[in-house]
């Protein structure tokens, strides 16, 4: 029983040695690909610091045009209504007109029904 115990012991060892080596692994992995991401932050913001001036312009007049928007859209809705020619409307307004005909169910279609056809009424 004792025997059985030591292998079960050195066993228990050697998984996790071989599970701290695979894991050892992985990380300098990790790390060897963080420190290539450095190097290109550092590249990107040597690239960037020669237009930081030009992009803090662009976002100062963006706000600018920003804040003006709502003005200029309502100055425009101004000029447009005062521009568009408006219909005259009849003084008097004819009675609405019914729909031509009689209207049709496609529901007497669906179980085979005919209604008897109206006589015509002389207009």
């Amino acid at each position: 029983m004792v025997v059985l115990s030591v292998i079960d012991i050195v066993l228990m060892i050697a998984g996790l040695a071989f599970y701290l080596f695979v894991v050892g692994s992985q990380l300098t992995q990790v790390a060897g690909h963080l420190e290539e991401c450095r190097d290109l932050v550092r590249q990107i913001v040597a690239n960037a610091e020669p237009i930081l001036p030009g992009v803090q312009n662009i976002n100062r007049t963006g706000g600018v045009v920003a804040g003006a928007l709502p003005l200029l859209y309502g100055m425009a809705e101004g000029i447009v209504a005062g521009v568009t020619p408006m219909p005259e409307q009849p003084v008097e307004r004819p009675p609405a007109k019914p729909a031509a005909g009689r209207r049709r169910s496609r529901l007497h279609d669906g179980v085979g029904y005919r209604p008897p056809a109206e006589p015509s009424v002389p207009a």
